[in-house]
């Protein structure tokens, strides 16, 4: 059987070119070293070093830098959604991103199935407030049980996920699951995706 590949996308509201570490960034690469150790390749891209234009097509024309990232998330047996959150809610980044892949709903191929039709989906989430089992949509994917990893930290306190040298343990255990239940279902469905329905 083929080996598994995960591709993430950041929606940290920071630019890789941002000097400032990002919290997001470490989750998705605490994420990633459990992904590996079951032999799922990584790989991972920050929305906000492309030029995501506004809209819900899969290609919003001249200078839409999305049409690529759609790809890599379709290429992808599992799709890492990874965000922060800011009062309760998805990062801008991660909204827009969200409103592009809206357009799986009318991209049905012959048989009704969306593009994420097979696909696996999960998400990652830091903040420090509550909010973090508000941050996924149904465009096709599947999703795993247990699939979201998050770090909520205190109410009004000021430590930051990427303040961790490792995972604190409870976050790790949630990694571990996800990343267990993830690839188990994307090899599940590599081998025998959904059957769609005549026309």
């Amino acid at each position: 059987m083929a080996s598994l590949k995960a591709f993430a996308l950041n929606c940290s509201l920071k630019a890789s070119s941002n000097e400032e570490s990002s919290s997001t960034e470490k989750l998705v690469s605490d994420l990633f070293k459990a992904f590996e150790k079951v032999g799922v390749s990584c790989e991972v891209e920050r929305a906000l070093d492309h030029d995501i234009k506004p809209g819900v097509e899969s290609d919003m024309g001249e200078g839409d830098q999305w049409p690529p990232l759609r790809q890599k998330i379709l290429d992808a047996d599992i799709f890492v959604l990874a965000m922060p959150i800011w009062l309760g809610q998805p990062s801008s980044v991660a909204k827009r991103v969200m409103e592009r892949m809206d357009a799986f709903l009318e991209e049905t191929d012959d048989r009704g199935r969306m593009p994420a039709a097979g696909k696996v989906a999960v998400v990652a989430v830091v903040g420090n407030e509550d909010g973090a089992h508000h941050v996924h949509a149904d465009v096709g994917f599947t999703i795993p049980a247990n699939a979201g990893a998050y770090w909520v930290g205190e109410a009004m306190g000021s430590k930051e996920y990427k303040e961790f040298k490792s995972p604190p343990e409870k976050v790790q255990q949630t990694i571990d699951m996800l990343v267990s239940n993830a690839a188990h279902l994307a090899k599940i469905l590599k081998n025998a995706g959904y059957p769609g329905v005549d026309s």
